[in-house]
């Protein structure tokens, strides 16, 4: 294990989080500066960039729901090569060299979710190998990080309080992590660590993503500022049927994916616009309304009863939506409502730090799936570890 005793005996650590979501829009890649493990870890972010897949990735990815067995081994080891050319792309950035990285942590990219709250057998697929990351930057590299909750009956997910719990638990506040990412997920930290609660609360902007990429046939990705939702209108009879999904039925611990607020939902959705019943200004403005009513609605069923909301700090590519961001301010009002970046770290980049926290947490032994989140039978270490060159 002396392997391990190189990485941890250091008083600080470098180490890289890489996150790709739901909206698979690219590479979110943060390097941190890592003090410590467990609950007094001190994290910073040094760098932060968000690389683009390139073209050959993202047509596999868009596709993924139809591959065969040998196009989605060849997909793992592609997205396992576009992850490492994020950490050379995210060191040049920095002007380090990867001798200079302790570790990575990738999360890779979820193709598959289907966790024990929607019953057949309990799985997930996160693309992106491991080895093929390490082997190309001689870096340490931790990965596939939420089989082991779901192992345990777990969810899977969310995994990202284990850092909301690190940034917010000695405010003193209420606080509620909202994160818009192409699911929402949210996480509850109070003064008592016990009421810790974290679940999905929906669609974030994965809906909304999908029917701009179909609208412009694959030209456009998102809905930049929200320019075409901000010309459209509530279509509230569309809104109310939304509403309706027997997901927001369900208590937590429970999570969700694009296998239910994905390609398939989008598709239905976006027929309207084809058909002429609906405009795509409407049917935008619509979805970010679904979004932010979902949110709102998860609050008020499962957590206004445990807790009194002081704060809601946002993060993810949905804290840059500012129809978002103005109709979900409205509706909490008057509770406040700030952006991450208040807290010192860009609102694209927490899940990434996420990562690289959870890395850490691992080589250091720690369990960090907190079961009173996910629904596991017991904390677990998260991950599986390819050793580097850096310290092999």
């Amino acid at each position: 294990m002396n392997w391990l005793r190189k990485i941890i005996s250091k008083r600080e650590r470098l180490v890289v989080g890489l996150m790709s979501g739901t909206s698979m829009d690219g590479i979110d890649a943060a390097l941190v500066r890592i003090r410590g493990s467990g609950e007094e870890t001190e994290v910073r972010i040094e760098e932060f960039i968000c690389r683009e897949y390139s073209d050959t990735a993202r047509r596999f990815l868009l596709s993924h729901d139809s591959l065969d067995t040998a196009a989605v081994s060849d997909l793992n080891f592609l997205l396992g090569r576009e992850f490492a050319d994020s950490v050379f792309d995210l060191l040049s950035k920095a002007g380090l060299r990867t001798t200079e990285v302790d570790l990575i942590g990738t999360h890779g990219q979820t193709v598959f979710h289907n966790p024990p709250s929607h019953g057949g057998v309990s799985s997930t697929l996160q693309l992106g190998e491991a080895d093929i990351i390490c082997e190309a930057t001689g870096i340490t590299t931790v990965g596939d990080f939420r089989t082991r909750d779901v192992a345990a009956g777990g969810e899977g997910a969310p995994l990202i309080p284990y850092l909301d719990r690190l940034l917010f638990g000695r405010i003193g506040r209420n606080i509620i992590a909202q994160n818009i990412g192409g699911i929402s997920n949210c996480t509850l930290v109070t003064n008592n660590l016990g009421e810790l609660l974290a679940f999905d609360t929906g669609p974030g902007n994965s809906l909304v993503d999908s029917v701009v990429r179909f609208a412009s046939n694959g030209k456009s990705n998102f809905d930049k500022d929200a320019a075409i939702a901000k010309q459209g209108s509530v279509r509230k009879d569309i809104l109310h049927k939304l509403m309706k999904n027997p997901y927001f039925d369900m208590k937590p611990p429970k999570s969700t994916g694009k296998e239910l607020f994905g390609d398939r939902m989008a598709r239905e959705l976006f027929a309207f616009v084809e058909e002429g019943s609906v405009s795509l200004p409407d049917l935008l403005r619509t979805l970010v309304e679904f979004t932010v009513s979902s949110i709102v609605l998860a609050y008020d069923r499962f957590i206004r009863p445990r807790a009194n909301i002081e704060e809601v700090v946002l993060s993810g590519g949905g804290a840059r939506n500012p129809v978002m961001v103005s109709s979900l301010r409205e509706k909490l009002s008057p509770t406040r409502l700030c952006l991450l970046d208040e807290y010192g770290i860009v609102v694209e980049a927490k899940e990434a730090l996420g990562f690289a926290l959870l890395s850490n947490e691992t080589v250091c032994a720690n369990r960090a799936n907190m079961p009173e989140v996910t629904g596991a039978r017991e904390a677990t270490v998260l991950g599986k570890i390819s050793i580097g060159k850096n310290v092999a």
